[in-house]
């Protein structure tokens, strides 16, 4: 195992993915993790994260320097090369100009973590603190322009530190340099496969859940139904399915899903039509951190009172992810950013008195749907690009109606369509149309209109965690634009958002 600890970036998840993607188990665990807990976890080496603090500010973040006694190795990146320069003797200053982007990076000493690399390249900063002294043992191992001690060594002790980020893809050899610190210098083993973990999940779920039942709402969206497959073969028919349209799905979501999955999941699924209950709690509703709360609150109403017609269920299923956790609270309590809310963690009505199953919790997107293939899950269904769980509610600016409902599920059908039809559903992580709260002027038919505009959204990522938009060929927007106007009746104009994430997230609410 391999220890990240949370001191606050936004990237601290990247640095854990990276370490999977080389088949070797991590977890992120909080600063304030105590000395006796780590060694009880007994990781064959610890990687601390950056963050947004300076080392000198008060409650800046800080992990129990005892971990440097312990006697494996410990990788610090960005901040954490700092707590470690400053926890083992040496200084930080505020340096004279902050570095944030593109730098050339220029490696002085050898070390394992550049082995069998070039002598130069590119790499990603994001500081506004550098070191000025050094403690003892530790020598500085690269460069750049204006970073004097960029990266820094101690190989006796198998201390190394680096003050970019190669978790970032912007850096050139960082996946390299993850690598060669778990192998080369860790001595890590590559262990860690969706098959190990599923069998570990489904003991695990056996053991705590025995005979009793469990509850889980389904989306038809991979996480829900992935968990939900994981947890069916753990307990079989003591896993009850309960799909609740809220009106808020895209166009004949709840037909093709219920065809799906009662074909692909051999599994007791209740469905509930709620929709009317949906559209008239969110009459009047503008902002949408409010609509994500009416959906949530509504979605738990309805949810619990089919869940209540389950007599001597015990436990609750959800399709919880990391991304999820992280987004919307700090990961496992430690100081990361609040980015958004998430009505699918936390916020559960205590007297529903049932205990969590989340065991998708620590897996990244496309582990789950790795997962999903290792449990002979639908190709299609796995492939399921990711929908947020208040659905078309934040995909329409503003107000949420029956006939803008109408406009955006007309649009976003036309849009995958082409999306489909051009070969690039897969290569997308995610691409939908949003429903804009403006109305531009137009001509049609040799008459003035004045429609509502739809922004068309696809972007490429990995996690999630940092996207880019797609650079969709221009005759396929030409056509989705064309189709998209001549089609769906109020709309008149079509924009194309080439907004990345940062700074951007990837929806729009």
């Amino acid at each position: 195992m391999i220890i990240v600890i949370d001191f606050g970036s936004q990237f601290n998840q990247l640095i854990a993915r990276r370490v999977r993607e080389n088949n070797v188990y991590c977890q992120v665990e909080p600063s304030d993790i105590s000395l006796d807990k780590i060694k009880e976890l007994n990781p064959v080496g610890i990687i601390l994260s950056g963050g947004p603090s300076s080392i000198y500010e008060e409650n800046s973040p800080a992990i129990d320097t005892g971990i440097f006694e312990l006697g494996i190795p410990v990788l610090g990146i960005c901040y954490g090369m700092q707590f470690m320069i400053h926890s083992l003797g040496g200084t930080i200053r505020r340096a004279e100009k902050r570095e944030y982007g593109f730098a050339e990076l220029k490696t002085k000493t050898p070390t394992p973590l550049f082995s069998r690399m070039e002598n130069q390249f590119q790499c990603w900063m994001s500081h506004g603190d550098s070191a000025q002294t050094l403690p003892d043992g530790f020598q500085v191992t690269a460069s750049t322009d204006n970073t004097q001690i960029a990266a820094i060594a101690d190989p006796a002790r198998n201390f190394f530190g680096l003050q970019f980020h190669p978790e970032v893809e912007h850096s050139v050899n960082g996946s390299k340099m993850i690598s060669r610190f778990l192998f080369d210098i860790c001595g890590c083993e590559k262990n860690w496969t969706m098959k190990s973990f599923s069998d570990g999940a489904i003991a695990q779920i056996k053991s705590a859940v025995g005979n009793k039942k469990v509850i889980m709402g389904l989306s038809g969206g991979v996480d829900s139904s992935v968990a939900a497959t994981l947890i069916h073969k753990a307990v079989g028919k003591n896993l009850h399915c309960i799909f609740v349209n809220n009106g808020l799905l895209r166009h004949n979501e709840q037909e093709q899903l219920e065809v799906s999955l009662t074909a692909n999941l051999d599994m007791n699924i209740k469905f509930v039509d709620a929709q009317d209950q949906f559209l008239s709690a969110l009459a009047g509703v503008t902002d949408p951190e409010q609509k994500r709360k009416i959906i949530g609150k509504l979605f738990i109403q309805v949810f619990d009172a089919e869940a209540k017609k389950i007599e001597g269920a015990e436990f609750l299923g959800q399709g919880t992810l990391y991304p999820d956790i992280i987004e919307s609270k700090s990961a496992f309590g430690g100081p990361t950013s609040i980015i958004k809310s998430h009505h699918n963690v936390g916020g559960l009505p205590e007297q529903m008195n049932l205990k969590l199953i989340e065991p998708l919790q620590l897996l990244f997107k496309d582990e789950v749907r790795k997962l999903g293939l290792e449990l002979g899950i639908n190709e299609d269904l796995v492939w399921r690009q990711p929908f947020p769980g208040p659905g078309l509610a934040i995909r329409i600016m503003g107000e949420v109606t029956g006939d803008r409902l109408d406009i955006l599920k007309k649009a976003d059908t036309i849009l995958l369509e082409e999306i489909r039809s051009a070969g690039l559903y897969r290569k997308l992580w995610q691409s939908f149309a949003v429903l804009l709260p403006v109305k531009s002027v137009g001509v049609m038919g040799d008459q003035r209109t004045f429609g509502n505009c739809v922004a068309i959204r696809a972007v490429t990522s990995n996690d999630a965690m940092t996207a880019d938009w797609a650079r969709l060929p221009h005759d396929l927007l030409g056509k989705i634009s064309n189709r998209i106007i001549n089609e769906v009746d109020g709309i008149n104009r079509v924009v194309f958002d080439i907004t990345s994430k940062p700074p951007g997230t990837i929806e729009w609410e």
